[in-house]
């Protein structure tokens, strides 16, 4: 078996290139008083004293080229070990070595202000996480906990420090591991230490030291659900509460003020009455109609035909269509046309104050179908209650004509939107469905 050749250091090969490049004059030195100089004794002092100079020269020349080198791996291992005091000396413009040192004070510097803020950024991070209220762990290939914050610990019911020791717990103790497969974003029934229910699951990757890692994010629906639906028997409520009372003050008012009235005042107090119960049955009958329109039942529609069809119905104002490409949807052709008569009807509403047009238009873009019910009205004065059932600005309105033409556009996974036209007075309704 061979032994490795031991090769030389940089230092010694600095030292012994010195004593090459010194070797010539001193050995042609030797030469010279051997032969001029007759006293022995002075010859031989003489050549000690140029072998001396010879060898402090070559140390000298080697300890001047490895002393810079030295001072620059300091400076390196201080780097490495995040220690950005220490700084080079001699680090000036214009000499090699300075050149050297002033780069790397300035990596250093550079260093320095992204570790600084790779600092900040992890602490805002951190306060972030613990701030909000949904719960955030990361997990590592392996599937065990490398990250989460005290709305996690809370969901689990595992302090941080258990949470994350030893590498991190296993997903599957956690009773997360069904979370971690499947669809990125779902709602999935969950039943966890901290809490039970549904929960809206969103997962991605990301990389932590090199090494793929999964983010899931965890949203408690209860509190969000519960909230929506105290508004929504808050805003029933009032708007209940405001049509009954409507129509149940007169009739209090007028059976009180018949006591004892004449036959022809009972007669005129009751028509009032039964006016008023027949407001209220609409109303009541309106509210049913919203509260229970049916699954739409989907067939081929051609948008031509049921554009014109519809906009023949109206016959107080000439409705002009604009034509558009022939094309067809899949949609429930009677709930369609109930939506399209409720748009046509509020534009022709706005157009007869103001007596001017309405035009219906549609076109295809990506993958959707867009038809526009334009007109020439006075426009819309505020959006913020356009779609609340039963509100209205019109003398005689239900109010659930725009509410039931966006339940019905959300049934067929479209939208509808209302806004004040651009190009001149009046108001555009944007009906989008899917091709």
């Amino acid at each position: 078996m061979t032994r490795r050749k031991k090769r030389l250091t940089h230092d010694q090969h600095v030292f012994l290139l010195s004593l090459a490049a010194g070797a010539p004059g001193v050995l042609a030195t030797l030469l010279l008083l051997r032969s001029y100089v007759e006293d022995a004794k002075v010859g031989w002092t003489v050549g000690a004293l140029v072998v001396l100079v010879w060898l402090l020269t070559s140390l000298t020349l080697r300890e001047r080229v490895l002393r810079p080198l030295q001072t620059a791996a300091n400076l390196l291992a201080a780097l490495r070990e995040e220690d950005f005091s220490v700084r080079g000396r001699e680090a000036r413009p214009g000499d090699p070595l300075g050149e050297l040192l002033l780069e790397i004070n300035q990596l250093a510097d550079t260093l320095h202000a992204q570790r600084v803020g790779s600092l900040e950024a992890g602490a805002l991070l951190r306060r972030v996480m613990d701030e909000i209220e949904v719960a955030v762990l990361a997990f590592d290939a392996r599937g065990r906990a490398a990250l989460a914050n005290r709305a996690a610990e809370k969901l689990l019911g595992i302090p941080l420090s258990q949470l994350l020791e030893s590498g991190g717990l296993d997903a599957g103790r956690l009773r997360l591991e069904e979370a971690l497969a499947g669809e990125s974003a779902r709602v999935m029934e969950l039943s966890l230490p901290g809490a039970s229910g549904r929960f809206e699951v969103r997962r991605s990757t990301f990389r932590m030291g090199g090494l793929p890692h999964q983010l899931l994010v965890l949203t408690d629906l209860r509190r969000a659900l519960r909230e929506e639906e105290r508004l929504a028997w808050q805003r029933l409520v009032r708007v209940l509460g405001h049509e009954i009372n409507n129509s149940l003050a007169p009739i209090h008012s007028i059976s009180s003020s018949l006591k004892g009235s004449a036959p022809e005042d009972v007669e005129a107090g009751l028509a009032v009455i039964e006016r008023r119960a027949e407001g209220l049955m609409r109303f009541m009958s309106a509210y049913t109609r919203l509260a229970r329109l049916p699954p739409p039942q989907l067939r081929d529609l051609d948008v031509p035909d049921w554009v014109n069809r519809v906009a023949a119905l109206e016959k107080r104002i000439s409705v002009h269509v604009r034509e558009g490409p022939p094309v067809s949807v899949r949609a429930d052709a009677d709930q369609l046309e109930q939506l399209l008569i409720n748009l046509i009807r509020n534009a022709a509403d706005a157009a007869l104050e103001t007596g001017g047009r309405v035009e219906v238009s549609w076109s295809v873009g990506q993958r959707q179908l867009e038809i526009c019910v334009a007109d020439e009205g006075p426009g819309v004065t505020s959006t913020a209650n356009l779609f609340v059932p039963f509100f209205t600005t019109k003398a005689g309105g239900s109010g659930i004509g725009l509410a039931l033409a966006r339940q019905i556009a959300e049934a067929h996974q479209g939208s509808l939107a209302l806004e004040n036209r651009n190009d001149r007075r009046g108001a555009r309704a944007r009906l989008r469905l899917p091709l």
